[in-house]
C-alpha cells in the first residue's frame, strides 16, 4: 500500500499549483485481484435432490431406455476463500439400482430380476441405498473467464472431490424386511459394506437474490465396485452420473472487495499560467539580488567619524556618552536614563567641564520641529544632570543642525541623540 500511497502523493504535489484543477480519486483496480475477506464472510448452505444412473458391470450391457433411475441427495455447507476458489462439506444420499450376474451382491432382489427377463435371463436385480459424507474443492471459472462482478445473474462452477459411504440393503425380495448394513460375502456382515467415491461436476448457479441461488449441480462419480461381490472379475471402478437440483443461501458478506487505488485527473494546457509564474519568479530573483547588492555596499562603508565641528569645535575626542530618543520625543526613556546616571557618577569623579549637543535628524519632521526637539532634548539631559548634583557651571548647551550619523534615511534613528563631551 506505500507504493499507492507514494503515487497519491505525487499526483497531489503535481497538481496543487495548477488553478480549477480537480482532485485526486480513489476507486477499486480489479486489476490488482481482490482482498481477503473476514472469516464469518462468504459461507452457504446447499440443499440439492435430483437423480442418478447406477453403471455396475451388467447396467453397461442393458438397454439406456430402460435403466433404472433412483433417488440422489446432497447437504453441503461450504465457503468461498476469494471470487474464485471455495469448498463445501456435507452428507449424501443414494439409493442405487442396477442388475448383477451374482446371486451374493449386495442388495440382491429376485423381483428386480423377474422385471429384467426380457433384456438379460440370468441377470439378478440389485437395490441399496448408499449413506456417507463428501468434500469438493470448487473453482467459478465465470469469474475466471469473465472477471469477477458483484450480482453476475449466472456463474459456471467446476468442482471436484472424495468421499466414502456405508451401504444399506433390504433383507427381503419384496422389501417388507428391514436395511441391513452388511456387505457382499454370502451375506455375512462386515465385508465391503463401505466403498469409497471419487466425483466432479459442474455446478450452474442462478441468482434469485443477493443471497440465495438455484443451483442445477451435473455431476460424475466413480465408486469403488463394492456391489457385485468379491472375486467375480468385474470393473474395479461403477461409473455413476447424475443431475440435481437444489438452492443455495449465502450468509454474511456475499461481494469482493478490490485494493483502492488513486485516479489522477487529466492535466490541461496550463501554458500560459505557466508563463506568468515565470515572470513573478525573474521578477522576485530580480529584486532579491538588487537587495544583496545594497546589503554588501552597507558592509563597504566604514563608520565615519563625527568631524570636529559636529561634535565640538575645541576637541576630536570621541563622545563620552550618547543618549538617544523616540521620533518626534525629548524626553529621557528609562533605558537612556541609565546611561544618564552613569555619566553623573563619572562627572561627580572628575572636575572637567562638558559640552552637551543636541541632535535631530533631518529626514523626518520640519525644520522648527526640529529646531524645537535639539533644544529640548540638550536641555533636559543638563537639567537631569543638574538634579543628580553636578554643578551647572560644567555643563555647555548647544545644538547641531547636521546629521549626527548620515548614512541615509535608514540611519535616522541614530541621529535622534545628544552627545556628551569633555571639553578642553
Amino acid at each position: 500500500m506505500k507504493k499507492i500511497t507514494l503515487l497519491a502523493c505525487a499526483c497531489a504535489m503535481f497538481l496543487a499549483p495548477v488553478a480549477n484543477a480537480q482532485e485526486v480519486q480513489y476507486v477499486e483496480d480489479p486489476a490488482q485481484g481482490y482482498l481477503f475477506n473476514r472469516m464469518q464472510d462468504n459461507w452457504f448452505i446447499q440443499a440439492e435432490g435430483g437423480v442418478g444412473v447406477m453403471m455396475s458391470y451388467k447396467d453397461a450391457q442393458m438397454k439406456l431406455g430402460k435403466r433404472f433411475l433412483a433417488p440422489k441427495a446432497n447437504l453441503f455447507i461450504g465457503k468461498w476463500f476469494s471470487p474464485l476458489l471455495g469448498v463445501r462439506i456435507g452428507g449424501h444420499f443414494e439409493q442405487m439400482k442396477g442388475a448383477t450376474d451374482n446371486v451374493y451382491a449386495i442388495g440382491y432382489r429376485t423381483d428386480m430380476a423377474d422385471q429384467m427377463k426380457d433384456d438379460a435371463r440370468g441377470v439378478y436385480g440389485q437395490k441399496f441405498n448408499r449413506i456417507g459424507v463428501t468434500g469438493d474443492v470448487l473453482f467459478n471459472v465465470t469469474n475466471w473467464i469473465c472477471g469477477y462482478k458483484p450480482g453476475r445473474f449466472y456463474n459456471a462452477v467446476v468442482y471436484a472431490g472424495a468421499s466414502t459411504s456405508w451401504n444399506f440393503y433390504n433383507d427381503k425380495a419384496d422389501g417388507t424386511g428391514s436395511w441391513k448394513y452388511k456387505g457382499a460375502n454370502n451375506g455375512k456382515e462386515g465385508t465391503h459394506d463401505r466403498n469409497f467415491a471419487l466425483q466432479a461436476g459442474l455446478l450452474n448457479t442462478f441468482a434469485l437474490g443477493k443471497h440465495v441461488d438455484l443451483l442445477l449441480d451435473l455431476r460424475f462419480d466413480m465408486v469403488q465396485e463394492h456391489m457385485d461381490g468379491a472375486g467375480q472379475g468385474h470393473k474395479t471402478w461403477i461409473e455413476y452420473p447424475s443431475a440435481m437440483l437444489g438452492l443455495s443461501y449465502k450468509f454474511g458478506k456475499t461481494d469482493w472487495n478490490a485494493p483502492v487505488v488513486p485516479i489522477c485527473p487529466p492535466v490541461k494546457d496550463n501554458s500560459a499560467e505557466l508563463d506568468a509564474l515565470r515572470n513573478k519568479l525573474n521578477q522576485a530573483n530580480a529584486k532579491i539580488r538588487d537587495l544583496e547588492n545594497q546589503l554588501n555596499e552597507c558592509l563597504k562603508k566604514k563608520n565615519q567619524p563625527v568631524t570636529p565641528t559636529a561634535v565640538n569645535a575645541a576637541s576630536t575626542e570621541a563622545p563620552l556618552a550618547t543618549i538617544y530618543y523616540p521620533r518626534g520625543k525629548s524626553y529621557i526613556t528609562p533605558v537612556q536614563m541609565e546611561i544618564v546616571n552613569a555619566v553623573s557618577e563619572v562627572m561627580k569623579q572628575e572636575n572637567d567641564n562638558y559640552v552637551l549637543t543636541g541632535w535631530a535628524d533631518n529626514y523626518t519632521g520640519n525644520d522648527a520641529i526640529n529646531i524645537k526637539l535639539r533644544h529640548d532634548r540638550v536641555n533636559g539631559v543638563k537639567k537631569t544632570l543638574e538634579d543628580k548634583g553636578i554643578d551647572g557651571g560644567r555643563l555647555q548647551t548647544e545644538t547641531n543642525n547636521g546629521n549626527l550619523v548620515d548614512y541615509g534615511p535608514q540611519s535616522a534613528p541614530l541621529g535622534r541623540a545628544v552627545t556628551i563631551q569633555r571639553q578642553k
